[in-house]
């Protein structure tokens, strides 16, 4: 098998960059940043790009889907046991469950845009972000998520360029481009599916919920516990992912003043604590993690409205 050595991994940057999306730096052969806040300086300065690949000629390219407008769909395959729901239908990889996604909702399966083939048999489908979009990432079919095996890159992600190199049982396997098509736009369902609802309006009259609310402190509570147990339980290849949409979800409640940064990072930095030095996953990378989701979400703080009331039921004499 023919792989990517130093020359295609800086020519991978480039191409990356000539096609308008910001690269940076990954560790070589791996998936995690190799520079500290690579999300406000990846580039694509080919003078800037040669430099870095120059100094350091084995590392992978990251494509960070903010700046380069991206939302990229992760498809994987099936490693494992398929859950019940899916084999019934024949389903073995995220594509299948996007095809049936796209049935439906009356609408083709979107596979016209520019794919990259993933060294473990999974698949990157590209498409441009539709301008002010609230989308964000999203892992299989936790909170918006699309469904089983299928995630979503977008905002505060990073994808790993086609040309860069994977290690899959001891051979080194490239990310390779399968359709070299024009960048679709996300079709207008995809769009529907991904966003988050507008938040409730404010009532005139009737006041925001203060953090002394017994309703709040439980609603608090109930969404650590399920955010610590998402980040725990995550799987290699989602950890960057699922800790950064744990920390964006935090941040939610972060902003109206109902937990502290402090504390939100203390329970996910504990979460994790079993994921610190598997795979080169370091405490640095989880710090800037948290600190970039809990950035990202605070910007849209959580909006709770008191419910009414139970009207008293009538007595039968």
């Amino acid at each position: 098998m023919l792989v990517a050595g130093a020359d295609g991994l800086l020519g991978a940057a480039l191409d990356a960059a000539g096609r308008g999306w910001p690269v940076f730096p990954l560790a070589p052969r791996s998936k995690r940043p190799a520079i500290p806040g690579w999300q406000q300086r990846a580039t694509c300065d080919p003078d800037r790009i040669r430099r870095w690949w120059m100094r350091h000629p084995l590392h992978n390219v990251g494509i960070a889907c903010g700046p380069a407008g991206l939302l990229v769909l992760d498809l994987d395959a099936a490693h494992g046991v398929i859950p019940i729901q899916w084999a019934r239908r024949g389903v073995t990889h995220g594509r299948d469950v996007l095809a049936l996604l796209a049935h439906r909702a009356g609408e083709p399966d979107p596979v016209d845009t520019f794919t990259v083939a993933t060294p473990r048999g999974g698949e990157h489908r590209y498409f441009a972000r539709p301008s002010g979009s609230r989308l964000r990432s999203t892992v299989g079919a936790r909170g918006r998520g699309l469904g089983w095996h299928v995630d979503t890159r977008g905002p505060g992600a990073l994808i790993t360029a086609p040309g860069s190199i994977a290690v899959v049982q001891g051979v080194p396997v490239p990310y390779a481009i399968t359709w070299d098509l024009p960048i679709a736009a996300l079709p207008a369902w995809l769009v529907t599916a991904l966003t988050p609802p507008p938040p409730p309006a404010r009532p005139a009259v009737v006041p925001v919920l203060q953090a002394t609310s017994r309703r709040v402190t439980a609603y608090v509570q109930a969404a650590l516990a399920a955010e610590c147990r998402n980040v725990a339980t995550a799987s290699e290849g989602h950890r960057h992912i699922a800790v950064y949409a744990a920390a964006a979800a935090l941040g939610e409640l972060l902003g109206n003043g109902w937990i502290s940064a402090a504390a939100i990072t203390h329970h996910l930095t504990h979460a994790a604590r079993h994921h610190l030095g598997v795979a080169e996953f370091d405490r640095a990378e989880l710090t800037r993690t948290i600190r970039d989701g809990i950035a990202a979400g605070r910007e849209h703080p959580r909006v709770l409205i008191d419910r009414p009331a139970p009207r008293p039921r009538s007595r039968i004499s």
